[in-house]
C-alpha cells in the first residue's frame, strides 16, 4: 500500500454496515490518533460490527440530516461515503433513489466548501445484464434496477462537482461481489458465499440457481477496503473494485466444500430475477495504472480467512 499522510479527523457514512465497519477498524489501526466519526441510521447496519471502535457514532439518516446543523464546525481530512439503501431487491423507486442520492448530494454540499475529499461507494450493479464481456469504467451504464440506477445517478455526481471543482478529490469505488467479515447482519442480502456456508454447515445441500454456472467477481472485503483507502489520493473518477477474476457459483461450492470439510451434493432451482447479472468481471487496468491497486486474495483464499477469521460460521 502507498505511502500516507496522517489523517487526524474522518467521517464515514455507513460506518456500521458490512464495507464501512470493515473500514472503519482499518483506518482506526492505521491512524491511532485519529477522531473517526461513525454516521449510521442502522437500516443495514449493526452495532455488532464495531466492537473494538474508539471513536464517535451519530445515528442518523444521510439523506435527512441536516448536515450543516451537526457538523458545521468539524474539519474532517477525509469522508468515505459508504452509506446507501443496499438491498438490491428493495423496489420502491422513490425510497432507493431520494435516499441513495440525495444523502450524497447533501454530503458533496457539505463537504463542497473546504473541498473535504471524498471517496464514494459505487457498484458493478451500474453495469446491467451484459454477456461474457469484461467490465470497463468508460463503458455506459446499463442499471437493471432501482438500485443500480442510483448508483449511476452518484456516478453522475461526482464527475458533475468534479468538472465544477477540478482540484476537488472526489473518487468512487465501484465494487463487484463483495464477501468477509461482518455481513451476517445482512441476512439474506449477504454474499452467496455466506449463504452458502451457512447452508452447508447447516448440513443441507448448497442451493444456487441453474446450474450453478453464472459467473461472478467475488472480491474479498479486505481488498475491498484497501482499495477504497487508494481511492482517497486518487485523480477524479470511477475504479473497478474487483478481484480481476470470474468464478462460477460451483466454483464457490467447491471452495467452501474443501475449506469445511464437506461433500454435499449442490441442489439447482429456477432463477426468479429478470435483473440477475449472469456475468460481472472488473477490468482493473485502470485500477492497477492510477491507484497501484493489486488484489491479494483469490476466491479461496478469501474463503479460507474468512473462515480462520471465526466470522464464517456465525449465523
Amino acid at each position: 500500500m502507498k505511502e500516507r499522510s496522517a489523517l487526524k479527523q474522518i467521517l464515514v457514512t455507513g460506518g456500521a454496515g458490512f464495507i464501512g465497519s470493515n473500514l472503519v477498524l482499518m483506518l482506526q489501526k492505521l491512524y491511532p490518533k485519529a477522531w473517526i466519526v461513525v454516521l449510521d441510521d442502522f437500516r443495514s447496519g449493526s452495532f455488532k460490527n464495531l466492537a473494538g471502535f474508539h471513536g464517535d457514532v451519530v445515528a442518523t439518516d444521510v439523506a435527512r440530516l441536516d448536515w450543516k446543523t451537526r457538523f458545521g464546525r468539524e474539519k474532517f481530512d477525509a469522508i468515505f461515503h459508504e452509506a446507501s439503501i443496499t438491498n438490491t431487491t428493495e423496489h420502491d423507486q422513490r425510497l432507493q433513489t431520494h435516499d441513495n442520492v440525495e444523502g450524497f448530494r447533501r454530503l458533496l454540499e457539505f463537504a463542497r466548501p473546504r473541498k473535504t475529499p471524498v471517496v464514494y461507494a459505487s457498484s458493478a450493479a451500474t453495469y446491467g445484464i451484459g454477456g461474457d464481456a469484461v467490465n470497463r469504467e468508460d463503458q455506459p451504464p446499463r442499471p437493471a434496477n432501482v438500485y443500480a440506477f442510483s448508483k449511476v445517478i452518484l456516478d453522475n455526481l461526482a464527475r458533475e462537482y468534479a468538472r465544477r471543482f477540478p482540484s476537488w478529490k472526489i473518487s468512487g469505488v465501484r465494487y463487484f461481489n463483495v464477501f468477509g467479515p461482518r455481513e451476517s447482519h445482512k441476512g439474506a442480502t449477504a454474499s452467496m458465499i455466506y449463504q452458502l456456508a451457512q447452508q452447508i454447515q447447516a448440513g443441507k445441500r448448497p442451493r444456487v440457481f441453474k446450474h450453478g454456472e453464472q459467473k461472478r467477481d467475488f472480491v474479498y472485503v479486505k481488498d475491498a477496503v484497501e482499495i477504497t483507502l487508494l481511492a482517497l489520493k486518487a485523480s477524479n473518477g470511477v475504479y473497478n473494485a474487483g478481484s480481476g477474476c470470474t468464478r462460477s457459483f460451483n466454483d464457490v461450492i467447491a471452495a467452501l466444500q474443501s475449506t469445511l470439510g464437506t461433500r454435499l451434493e449442490a441442489e439447482y432451482f429456477d432463477n426468479p430475477y429478470p435483473f440477475y447479472q449472469p456475468h460481472t468481471e472488473a477490468d482493473l487496468t485502470l485500477s492497477r495504472k492510477t491507484l497501484g491497486y493489486q488484489p491479494r486474495f483469490t476466491l479461496e483464499e478469501g474463503i479460507r480467512d474468512y473462515h480462520t477469521s471465526g466470522f464464517l460460521g456465525k449465523g
